[in-house]
């Protein structure tokens, strides 16, 4: 085979791939036609709450950013905690709304990104999360100001 050949299909596949990444989400669930951003918001955070995560701070991205419409960031006591809470609001979500995520540094368990979709969340451990500082770069002036108040 040519190396003008092996080349163009490199070039098709990456082409292909380009695609599936940029193609529209599909919604929710079947079983939960109804259901909104909104909606899985507040599963997720329900589901932080149960799992003990700390320091839970929704972000609303909502004409803010295409990526997603909401994104949460909060912390576990430990690279086992992160996981965890990780692999339990995964199985959540796919159990009881049918959404299937992509997780990413579960393995590791100093931060790990889920993205559920319409909400992106980050579970990190307290010292990655305050070395990156992910909630001053998205939060609005004025959450960043009550925040700093409590």
């Amino acid at each position: 085979m040519s190396a003008h050949i092996q080349e163009d299909n490199v070039l098709s596949h990456a082409t292909e791939a380009a695609r599936d990444v940029a193609a529209p989400r599909a919604p929710m669930s079947a079983a939960h036609p109804d259901a909104t951003s909104k909606d899985l918001l507040e599963r997720i955070l329900a589901s932080l709450d149960d799992d003990k995560a700390e320091d839970v701070i929704p972000i609303d991205l909502r004409g803010r950013s295409d990526m997603a419409d909401f994104m949460v960031i909060c912390s576990g006591r430990s690279t086992r905690q992160v996981s965890a809470i990780a692999e339990k609001l995964v199985d959540r979500l796919k159990r009881d709304a049918g959404v299937a995520c992509k997780v990413e540094g579960k393995e590791t368990g100093d931060w790990v990104l889920i993205d559920a979709g319409d909400v992106i969340v980050h579970v990190f451990r307290p010292e990655v999360r305050e070395f990156y500082q992910l909630e001053k770069m998205w939060q609005t002036p004025s959450a960043q100001a009550q925040a700093a108040k409590i």
